[in-house]
């Protein structure tokens, strides 16, 4: 007997896409997020587009590397915090690439703790309506 049913499946670590696309994609989601963030809170001040795109670039550098890194060692406090943790790690990481843009001279300055943790809730629901619009989670059917 076969049973039926519709199952979401979440992508696992081997399953992101890493095409050219899809990259630029995830890209100028976060180019959005980061102008955003910079329009809406007071302490994010992006002074103009050579800073946003080297910027960006550097956020998902920062994302890339450090970000598995930190939730990794960070998993029980998650765990403790039912995820809220993850707010600070986003903080923490949007606060990082504010410093090395500093490092860089660009015109990229995140002011205080309560700046960064504001931005990156706002880049986070940036990414993920533009997650939501643009790729629905797929069903499949069993």
């Amino acid at each position: 007997m076969r049973q039926r049913g519709v199952f979401i499946r979440m992508p696992s670590s081997g399953d992101w896409d890493w095409s050219p696309r899809s990259m630029l994609l995830r890209f100028l989601i976060n180019l959005a997020g980061l102008w955003l963030a910079s329009e809406i809170v007071p302490g994010i001040a992006i002074d103009d587009w050579q800073s946003l795109v080297a910027g960006t670039a550097i956020f998902a550098i920062v994302n890339t590397l450090l970000k598995p890194l930190a939730t990794m060692l960070s998993c029980c406090l998650i765990l403790a915090t039912f995820g809220l943790f993850v707010v600070v790690i986003n903080a923490a990481m949007l606060g990082i690439t504010a410093w090395a843009a500093g490092q860089l001279e660009l015109n990229f300055h995140v002011d205080g703790f309560w700046s960064a943790v504001l931005g990156a809730l706002v880049i986070s629901a940036v990414a993920m309506v533009a997650t939501w619009l643009i790729r629905p989670p797929r069903v499949q059917r069993f």
